[in-house]
């Protein structure tokens, strides 16, 4: 699997993340045409706030991963927001790396070829 910048897909959602703009993070996720060679990040460094409903679109996109057979992982989780996924058990669901950078180095250990 070779990961090129158009094959990356970067979500980068801010403030808290609730109900309604759960919903708006959401569209955004299916605004987008899944391919089997993407790599979904979803950063969290300026999300300081989660409440249950904003797992939702989480969940939704890890669903969504593995029925089209993408990897969507997120990065930069705040520590409000990672107690919400230690709560719910979802930090053993979801890829979680501490930076941006990590996800790539980690491809690397992982044998996969990084395209420039």
């Amino acid at each position: 699997m070779t990961i090129s910048q158009d094959q990356v897909v970067l979500f980068k959602p801010h403030g808290n993340i609730d109900l309604q703009s759960g919903m708006t993070f959401s569209e955004q996720m299916l605004a987008v045409t899944p391919q089997s060679d993407q790599l979904w990040v979803i950063d969290l460094s300026y999300v300081d706030f989660m409440d249950s409903s904003g797992l939702v679109p989480l969940i939704n996109g890890l669903t969504l991963a593995r029925q089209s057979g993408f990897r969507l992982v997120l990065c930069n989780v705040q520590a409000p927001v990672r107690l919400i996924l230690e709560l719910t058990q979802l930090d053993s669901v979801f890829e979680i790396f501490d930076t941006y950078e990590d996800i790539f180095s980690n491809i690397n250990h992982k044998n996969l070829a990084l395209a420039s």
